[in-house]
């Protein structure tokens, strides 16, 4: 049995739990060939990554004519199922924010992509986020191609579900995973009652490097450490702001962010401003290792998101023992149980945030790891990646088997000429 994963971005430094559910999956003995819309290999700093990247077939990387020549043997060769195609991509772009132009280029990538599952002998295709790459196996399944799911994430595609028609999405889908209850409550919001059945939970989840990490006491040193993007949605500039006024207070902190982003100059700025320089520093992207020994080196983890789906570095947090501030968004609270393991925050309230990260710092090391140890009992009980990778695996090989049953239509190696460029071998 082989399947393909489709992300627009792959692999990517922000997601190492699709990396982490590709593995689970084939540790369940299913193939999985990767494919990507785009690469963005230059930014890469885990070698487990650079390795993956290896194993992944970019579609961009056939150019412009590769593109349109695909587009057009497609057209010639199956015109029923092109037109088909063609109308939907209209349907779809005509009402979106990207228009027509780009709808019809995801058509040309769903030309493209076709002939790559058919070369591979893809049964079943698995998207990751209900947006472009979402509609670009929509596409390739109305040309004929495999039958699709996707993973939505939230909260981008929440925020505009109708741009990028999520119904439609939805209803021509084998199935639809959704990392959280929230976001399973969402997905029920933007379709009808019938469709509800094939929205199904699958957390995102952690490997063994969290999981099996030898216990490392919390330390003494009162330092706080916030990973992620640096973007407006996860909270960043109040953060800072937060920060300032401890420091304002007198309070001896140590705040590193690790990650990068649109936002960084802006940050860099206000740090500056407040004259944060002794108590906040950016480290720039991290390989997972890293990540884990920022977590290790904290004795919390703050993310005062305003717009989530359920951030995995949360779970890779608690999964090492160490306590974590975020916002009541989204699917955290599923996860973070204030005054347990530890505290959750009104999105957007700098004295709730401050207050939170001040008690934080002055609160005992004894109960920061009673804490720590109640959020890693929470993770390895609802995500581990290799217990929902066997989800999805359990999902795939029914979707494929009732798709047998029904006789669908998977497109065989013979039906397109072997003219069009296809994918290195790995």
């Amino acid at each position: 049995m082989t399947i393909a994963y489709l992300v627009n971005q792959y692999p990517k430094v922000s997601h190492s739990f699709i990396r982490r559910e590709i593995a689970a999956i084939e540790a369940c003995g299913i193939r999985v060939v990767r494919f990507s819309i785009r690469t963005c290999g230059s930014e890469l700093v885990d070698e487990v990554d650079k390795l993956e990247q290896e194993l992944t077939q970019v579609v961009l990387e056939i150019g412009k004519v590769g593109l349109l020549f695909a587009l057009l043997y497609v057209a010639l060769t199956r015109p029923v199922r092109f037109l088909s195609a063609l109308w939907l991509m209209l349907q779809v772009g005509w009402s979106s924010e990207r228009g027509i132009l780009r709808h019809f280029a995801y058509l040309a990538e769903a030309c493209v992509l076709i002939r790559w599952f058919s070369k591979f002998g893809i049964s079943h295709v698995h998207a990751h986020f209900g947006t472009n790459s979402t509609t670009v196996v929509m596409l390739c399944h109305e040309l004929g191609g495999p039958a699709y799911s996707f993973t939505v994430h939230g909260p981008e595609e929440f925020d505009k579900a109708k741009a990028i028609a999520l119904e439609e999405k939805i209803k021509r889908s084998a199935f639809v995973v959704a990392v959280s209850s929230f976001g399973k409550s969402q997905l029920y919001r933007w379709c009808e009652y019938d469709q509800w059945s094939k929205i199904q939970v699958v957390h995102c989840g952690v490997d063994e490097l969290f999981l099996k990490q030898e216990y490392i006491p919390v330390p003494d040193e009162p330092r706080l450490v916030c990973i992620g993007r640096l973007s407006e949605q996860k909270g960043h500039l109040l953060l800072i702001e937060a920060a300032g006024q401890l420091a304002a207070e007198g309070l001896v902190f140590k705040l590193i962010l690790v990650g990068d982003g649109e936002l960084r100059t802006q940050i860099e700025a206000m740090i500056a401003q407040l004259g944060l320089q002794n108590h906040v520093e950016i480290t720039g992207w991290a390989s997972n290792p890293e990540v884990q020994q920022q977590l290790l080196a904290s004795r919390v983890m703050v993310l005062p998101s305003f717009a989530e789906g359920l951030p995995v570095v949360i779970m890779e947090a608690l999964a090492l023992s160490r306590p974590v501030i975020s916002t009541y968004v989204a699917g955290i609270p599923e996860l973070v149980e204030p005054g347990t393991c530890g505290w959750l925050v009104p999105p957007g309230s700098l004295e709730a945030l401050t207050e939170a990260m001040r008690t934080a710092l002055q609160t005992p090391v004894e109960k920061l790891e009673q804490m720590g140890r109640v959020g890693a009992e929470r993770v390895a009980q609802q995500h581990n990646a290799a217990i929902e990778g066997s989800k999805l695996a359990t999902l795939f090989r029914s979707t494929i088997e009732k798709s047998k049953n029904q006789g669908s239509n998977v497109v065989s190696p013979s039906v397109l000429s072997t003219s069009i460029q296809t994918p290195r071998s790995n």
